[in-house]
């Protein structure tokens, strides 16, 4: 007989309970469940060629300055036999280059049927479309949407303020999926705050009291036709059919010299040389003079959003004012912006890449080309702005001194990211900052797009001995016949063909080198062959002193490695550059240069005298912690030029000339 003692039955029931693992095979796999992709259903239509039956009618409320809300009332037409409408609110929109519809703003949705609320959802696919549920028998559609605009600028852009108002139809309205936009018939109407001035590209305008309407159009016409609004207002005609529409908070602002306003007459007379015919009936510059309205610079066919600083009308003087660049980091446009986005009407607009245009706002626009969309629209903004004066022929070479250094000197993310990469940028980081913006690369096809185009241009005329230039190209490319604002799309190789009509040349070749090729080479050439070189200086150049006065900072990309705002907070480092190797980065203050508070003359100070080999020592703060870095470094001051390589005018100085 055996005795088990308690201690000893315990041991063996527990090493009993885990025999079973102890005896596993080691091959063998623990158990996992694994679900099978349920498939998506198609749920929303494509857009066909066919007409929406009926015309919807849309009511906006724009009264409720204090909340900052339009209403929007929409009365929508159904076919007899509708038992689910679908609704579209836009995502993909002309000129913004990406999804960036603001849906998140639509609020209190409400749709009705005689009167009564009916059941919708929306979709869980595609979320910006919406399943409106019919009874038997209806009609019609009664849409309620409140449109909720950002108040703070960190929500998003200010769109109403207290005097001034921007209304884009496509931010308060909804649509009906399955059909090409421009075959949906609308009937628009507004009613705007009492007393106040209201300008657009849409035609038919008429009010009584505060209500404006407008004459029937389409959809596609509707949302490339937004509204400025405000107390404060007044127009110039500076061309047959052309105006400016000006709004400010201060009527003082409405002032425009003479010499200016004469620059806007030439602007008008130069594009019509440069271009040869109109695609446009007529054009709306819709420009907004305020610092409380955000910031924008949006092309539409027969009009354009502009924001510019209070006072930039009545404090230009030959072009002084134009001092801001087209895309700072701080939404602030120079007067240079209206050029820019003029010659838009035909490049981008009229002419648009084939796989940009979209038959709604739905279906996702492809950036291929943007390169040429927004690069030789850059380009041809430059001597528009030059030859009417409004920009300095300087300013000018200044601007393109300040692209061609960045990417001869400042731009580490050339070596890998491609141009054509760059066009898709506004999808992918959706124009958000980015911690190493010259390693990362941002929007590059505006910039280096337009010295590409530069280069192309110099070429021509100088195979030809001037006797061609890509002006004859423009001519045959954007040709149109006047009035016609529809859209004629283009492909790779119908560019190739009309440049090779004005010059035989393997263009296909020249383009893809730069575009489509990593580490292609600075994009200098096109300066070189104007008559001019690229050099640096120890003093900025007046494109970019007009920048760093205006925006208060101190670029020392070409030095340092970095750009400091006027408090010494670090805006922004060159990937790999001085500054870099030092582990300073953005977001960090430099509170001391050399043993004195910081200050730009401080710093510059501190770089000039660092030539004798003396290290220049910073006091850097990062959080609560606080650090000393000093940095060898004997190149002084650097910005970058254009100057002239020899006496005489050169094609560059021929490019800028006016033709009038």
């Amino acid at each position: 007989m055996i005795t088990i003692t308690l201690r000893a039955r315990a041991a063996l029931l527990a090493s009993a309970l885990v025999l079973p693992l102890s005896i596993t095979p080691a091959h063998a796999q623990a158990v996992r469940s694994a679900p099978t992709a349920l498939p998506v259903a198609a749920s929303v239509p494509d857009a066909v060629d066919t007409p929406y039956g009926g015309t919807i009618q849309i009511d906006i409320d724009a009264t409720d300055l204090a909340h900052r809300v339009f209403r929007t009332k929409q009365v929508i037409p159904v076919a007899a036999g509708t038992k689910t409408l679908t609704l579209l609110y836009p995502e993909w929109l002309p000129g913004h280059h990406g999804p960036d519809g603001t849906i998140d703003a639509l609020n209190g949705i409400r749709f009705l049927v005689d009167g009564r609320p009916v059941a919708w959802s929306r979709d869980n696919v595609e979320v910006y479309a919406f399943h409106v549920f019919l009874p038997d028998g209806a009609k019609e559609v009664t849409a309620e949407l409140v449109y909720t605009s950002p108040v703070t600028g960190s929500e998003g852009r200010v769109v109403m303020t207290d005097d001034l108002m921007n209304l884009q139809f496509n931010q308060m309205t909804l649509y009906p999926a399955g059909h090409y936009v421009r075959q949906i018939r609308v009937k628009p109407r507004v009613t705007m705050p009492a007393g106040w001035a209201t300008a657009t590209a849409l035609d038919g305008q008429t009010q009584k009291g505060d209500v404006v309407s407008f004459a029937e159009t389409d959809y596609q016409t509707l949302v490339d036709s937004p509204i400025f609004a405000g107390k404060y207002h007044k127009s110039w005609e500076i061309a047959d059919k052309v105006t400016i529409e000006a709004f400010a908070h201060d009527p003082g602002d409405l002032v425009m010299p003479e010499g200016e306003l004469d620059a806007m007459k030439a602007m008008m007379t130069e594009s019509d040389l440069l271009f040869g015919s109109r695609p446009f009936d007529h054009y709306e510059f819709l420009i907004a003079l305020s610092d409380d309205l955000g910031g924008i610079g949006l092309e539409h066919h027969r009009s354009t959003e502009i924001t510019l600083d209070p006072g930039t009308f009545k404090s230009w003087e030959g072009g002084q004012s134009a001092e801001g660049g087209k895309y700072p980091d701080k939404y602030g446009f120079s007067v240079d912006v209206i050029p820019h986005e003029l010659v838009h009407s035909w490049n981008g607009k009229f002419r648009r890449p084939a796989l940009t245009w979209t038959p709604d706002y739905r279906q996702p626009m492809r950036n291929d080309l943007l390169w040429v969309y927004e690069g030789m629209t850059q380009y041809w903004d430059l001597p528009l702005a030059a030859r009417s004066g409004l920009n300095t022929k300087e300013l000018t070479l200044g601007e393109i001194a300040d692209a061609a250094g960045s990417y001869a000197e400042a731009d580490p993310g050339r070596a890998w990211r491609a141009l054509i990469d760059t066009a898709y940028d506004p999808i992918t980081a959706n124009r958000k900052s980015k911690p190493f913006s010259s390693f990362s690369r941002g929007e590059e096809y505006y910039n280096e797009g337009a010295l590409i185009w530069l280069e192309a241009d110099m070429m021509i005329r100088t195979k030809t001995k001037g006797a061609k230039s890509l002006e004859d190209f423009a001519k045959i490319f954007f040709a149109a016949q006047n009035g016609d604002y529809g859209e004629k799309t283009y492909s790779f190789d119908d560019l190739v063909a009309d440049l090779n009509s004005v010059y035989a040349y393997d263009w296909a070749k020249f383009l893809r080198d730069r575009v489509y090729t990593p580490g292609a080479p600075a994009p200098v050439k096109g300066i070189e062959l104007g008559g001019y070189e690229l050099v640096f200086k120890d003093e900025p150049n007046p494109f970019r002193a007009g920048i760093q006065t205006e925006y208060d900072y101190l670029n020392l990309y070409y030095s340092l490695g970095m750009s400091v705002n006027g408090d010494g907070k670090v805006r922004g480092v060159l990937w790999d550059g001085i500054a870099f190797k030092n582990d300073i980065v953005a977001g960090q203050t430099i509170q001391a240069v050399n043993g004195k508070a910081y200050s730009a003359d401080a710093m510059q100070a501190a770089i000039t005298k660092a030539k004798d080999g003396s290290p220049i020592e910073l006091l850097v703060k990062r959080g609560e912690d606080y650090r000393t870095v000093s940095i060898d470094y004997t190149g002084g001051l650097r910005w970058p030029w254009l100057v002239k390589k020899g006496e005489g005018e050169t094609l560059l100085d021929e490019f800028l000339s006016p033709r009038r």
